[in-house]
């Protein structure tokens, strides 16, 4: 009914009732982000850890800080789960959560803010401080009507946080935020040289990545984290910005960064031994790519044991409608890094999780044609479909063998799947990962 009354009604009519709500939210609790300085964090992908490490380096300064994000809900010390499955809450618990971090007496509130919610005026009598860009990526064009229209909701946080922006200058999209205005700019990435006027450029050098993690310096200030992959380097940079912006020195985002645990769900190995079975939230197509991208890099180190171990991948793809376009990519994508595919349930919603499967599949025959075809060194050996996502699971642990790696993605540490007539299912997939490892080896 709810969706029904959205397609139904005009969009102009449809955006002052999210504009009136947003407001009567503020009202209610009585404006509380005039009270706090507000972080936004904007991007398709790496919000989450980025989030995290920037509570972690301001906390590291001894300030007290409030966050939301995909993952977690945090006040101070006390923290709660994400139940929602939402980044981005509704406009009532937006406003009610800052009252309470204001009540709590803390300095910051870190938001994760995505487009989808900026669309909804959700972001609107929010004071924010500061505007951070992880990077643009295709994501939720059926909901928007193309990228450039997704790209232009992101660009909103940076047209109302006047204060300060930060923001991915290796991004192609960057020029789009780099023209609107704000009292201090800081850029950070790995390869750009580029001089951007009354931008405060921070550049990682020395990079070495690793089954160990990362390693790179900034300003001849070594950085070390076990977090895994080059693209967690320019999460680690947006934090850092955050936190000379705010008159923190490197040598405590330093100590932050070697304190930082990770983030539940982003690249977080479940098993090590006698494989790897390896959980990630990727759920992008740039995102998956850059996971496979790291794991095939990081065998080379060993971290799968030597050049005869396999990728095993069991991923899905979203249901009700979204993002169709990306799940033969998907495809695609999977079968040029990996020797087994199982393809599983994700979140159906009410769309038949059986033609999601089939979208995904068609990326996957057209590699495998072009392998048979022209001889292309592409690494597919074998693709099942296992709707059950725990059988899914079960499966990639049996085919495993020593040294192998296995990567299950979409999800993350999600706490449910959501399925037709808007039931969830509990559900964790580290936790599903560790229950069926126990079965399998009599733990």
């Amino acid at each position: 009914m709810k969706n029904l009354i959205k397609k139904i009604t005009p969009d102009f009519l449809l955006n002052w009732y999210y504009f009136a709500l947003s407001a009567l939210g503020a009202i209610l609790y009585c404006f509380p982000s005039r009270k706090i300085k507000i972080i936004g964090v904007a991007g398709t992908d790496g919000k989450t850890t980025t989030t995290a490490l920037i509570v972690a380096i301001l906390e590291q300064a001894r300030y007290k800080v409030a966050s939301i994000s995909t993952v977690r809900f945090k006040i101070g010390d006390k923290e709660w789960k994400n139940t929602l499955k939402m980044t981005m809450p509704g406009r009532f618990n937006l406003q009610q959560f800052l009252k309470q971090a204001v009540n709590a007496r803390c300095d910051y509130a870190v938001l994760e803010v995505t487009d989808e919610g900026i669309k909804q005026h959700r972001h609107q009598f929010i004071n924010f401080k500061t505007a951070v860009l992880t990077n643009i990526t295709p994501e939720h064009i059926e909901a928007h009507g193309s990228f450039e229209k997704m790209r232009k909701e992101n660009e909103k946080l940076f047209q109302i946080a006047k204060e300060a922006h930060i923001i991915n200058l290796d991004d192609e999209n960057a020029k789009y935020f780099l023209k609107h205005s704000s009292w201090q700019k800081f850029c950070y990435g790995l390869n750009n040289n580029l001089k951007i006027e009354n931008c405060k450029f921070i550049r990682a050098t020395n990079i070495r990545t690793s089954e160990k993690g990362i390693e790179f310096m900034v300003n001849n200030i070594k950085f070390c984290s076990e977090l895994l992959g080059e693209f967690n380097i320019y999460n680690v940079l947006a934090a850092i910005c955050v936190g000379l912006l705010e008159g923190i020195s490197l040598e405590d985002c330093q100590k932050a960064l070697e304190k930082f645990q990770g983030v539940p769900g982003r690249m977080e190995i479940i098993i090590k031994e006698p494989f790897r079975a390896i959980v990630d939230y990727a759920h992008t197509t740039a995102s998956l790519e850059k996971v496979y991208q790291t794991i095939q890099d990081l065998k080379l180190n060993s971290l799968a044991g030597g050049q005869d171990s396999k990728l095993i991948c069991v991923f899905g793809s979203c249901g009700g409608g979204r993002d169709k376009w990306k799940r033969p990519e998907f495809g695609e994508i999977a079968a040029k890094y990996c020797e087994e595919i199982i393809l599983t349930n994700e979140d159906p919603y009410d769309e038949n999780p059986d033609q999601v499967l089939e979208n995904i599949e068609k990326g996957i025959l057209k590699i495998k044609n072009l392998k048979l075809n022209e001889n292309l060194k592409i690494k597919i050996k074998n693709y099942q479909k296992i709707l059950d996502r725990r059988e899914a699971i079960k499966k990639s642990l049996e085919l495993a063998k020593p040294g192998d790696v296995v990567i299950i993605t979409g999800k993350g540490r999600e706490p449910w799947i959501c399925v037709a007539e808007g039931k969830k299912i509990p559900w964790d997939d580290g936790k599903i990962v560790k229950e069926e490892f126990e079965k399998l080896y009599q733990l």
